[in-house]
């Protein structure tokens, strides 16, 4: 039993660094080849390498025990409850909790509002409040495009038709806010993919899409970090419409 407890973990750990590995030879490339130096601290970096690899082994076996199967059971049990309303609000509540504590977005919405200051775009006594609103605004998007994407799962839509119409209106928008605005917005699209929000939204999609007859998971149940990558952008663009 030990030894083939200690064998899986070996393998996995095998699987952690060959997935690293890449970026190792990378970065050792530029180092010893173009830069033509040692590295500095070599102890401490292997040492922070082999920190990485169990931790990335670690993080991958914690969303294949807890995180995908939760978020498929509750969709199945949501779905199977017949309650359209606690399944989207489930929905909604799931992106926006798990984006307004993002630290990605907590830095960049502190880091545009001290911006914004020292360019005598806002006042300083609304920094804060100014931070806030990026950061609500983002997660408020977020958990709207969950629902709309749950919706979408229900309803069987394409998902290409929705994201080649919400990138329109994003590219329209872009011609109307604020020069200010812009590149936070689009920087807001990516910081709301963390690592809690992908594995349980993409759980709940997969689940879905996998009960309800119909509904083909590889084809239905993907798209949901689309969206939740698409509405920011355009929320932020609002935001920064609404301030400016």
């Amino acid at each position: 039993m030990i030894q083939k407890i200690a064998t899986n973990v070996i393998r996995k750990l095998k699987l952690a660094f060959l997935d690293l590995l890449p970026i190792v030879l990378v970065v050792s490339f530029f180092q010893i080849v173009v830069l033509q130096q040692p590295f500095p601290n070599l102890k401490d970096i292997l040492v922070g390498f082999l920190f990485v690899v169990v931790g990335l082994m670690l993080f991958i076996e914690g969303l294949e025990i807890g995180l995908f199967p939760i978020g498929e059971n509750l969709s199945y049990t949501l779905a199977k409850k017949g309650s359209l309303f606690w399944l989207l609000s489930f929905a909604f509540l799931l992106g926006f909790s798990t984006t307004i504590a993002e630290p990605a977005l907590i830095a960049i919405a502190k880091e545009a509002a001290e911006i914004a200051v020292q360019s005598d775009l806002i006042k300083p006594e609304i920094e804060t409040s100014y931070a806030l609103g990026l950061r609500l605004s983002v997660a408020v998007s977020v958990g709207l495009a969950i629902l709309i994407g749950i919706w979408r799962i229900l309803k069987g839509w394409p998902v290409f038709y929705l994201i080649i119409g919400g990138y329109i209106i994003v590219i329209v928008m872009t011609l109307f806010a604020p020069e200010e605005i812009i590149g936070i917005a689009y920087d807001a699209g990516g910081v709301t993919t963390s690592t809690i929000t992908v594995p349980l939204v993409t759980a709940l999609g997969v689940g879905l899409a996998t009960i309800i007859e119909g509904r083909s998971p590889l084809t239905d149940g993907f798209g949901l970090i689309a969206f939740a990558s698409l509405l920011p952008m355009m929320f932020v663009m609002g935001y920064g419409m609404f301030i400016f």
